[in-house]
């Protein structure tokens, strides 16, 4: 039986107390079913979401690239992604996202699991999609430079972690919830 929880909190007032062409700062002001008040700060995207792509060139391996991190000013080992555009939809985001970032595409493109980031202050999600069938095919991104590919075995996760430039918690959830899903379909019903 699923817990009975209090009723959502009332929000006094709503206030924007900054604002980028990235993110809004939203300042509200909360009543709890108790009679406590809060004064919470959010943070809310301005994308309509993003995507990360789990992309295998075949059913042992996975695409990584080594990106640009401004928040930690190193690169990191991580999954290709991006925000979707006005008027697409994920797959067809993910599918743009890894022609840009990897040069390849997919004939087969599945959505995984949808992730929430640090939920008590950001209104963000990703969107983490599987993708295979891959095929060679470049698209211009807005990367500022090119991005370094690297193939990797999904069974070998263990070696990644050791790595001190792979540490994104949303990857690294992202290629174990893949691993289990490729080991549930390896009955025959999955196509590669």
């Amino acid at each position: 039986m699923p817990p009975i929880l209090p009723p959502k909190p009332t929000v006094l007032n709503r206030e924007e107390v900054a604002h980028s062409r990235l993110f809004t700062i939203e300042q509200v002001d909360l009543r709890f079913s108790n009679g406590a008040e809060r004064r919470f700060e959010r943070l809310k995207s301005a994308s309509r979401g993003a995507v990360m792509i789990v992309a295998m060139p075949d059913p042992e391996h996975v695409l990584l690239i080594h990106e640009y991190a401004a928040g930690f000013d190193d690169y990191a080992l991580t999954l290709p992604k991006g925000l979707v555009d006005p008027g697409e939809d994920i797959v067809t985001a993910a599918n743009r996202e890894l022609m840009e970032e990897c040069g390849m595409g997919a004939h087969t493109i599945e959505p995984l699991i949808e992730f929430s980031l640090a939920p008590n202050y950001m209104n963000h999600r990703m969107h983490v999609l599987l993708a295979s069938d891959l095929y060679e095919k470049r698209l211009p991104g807005d990367e500022p430079e090119p991005l370094v590919v690297e193939t990797h075995a999904i069974d070998d996760l263990t070696a990644l972690l050791t790595r001190e430039d792979f540490h994104e918690a949303r990857a690294i959830a992202a290629l174990f919830i893949a691993r289990e899903r490729i080991k549930e379909t390896q009955d025959g019903t999955q196509c590669w």
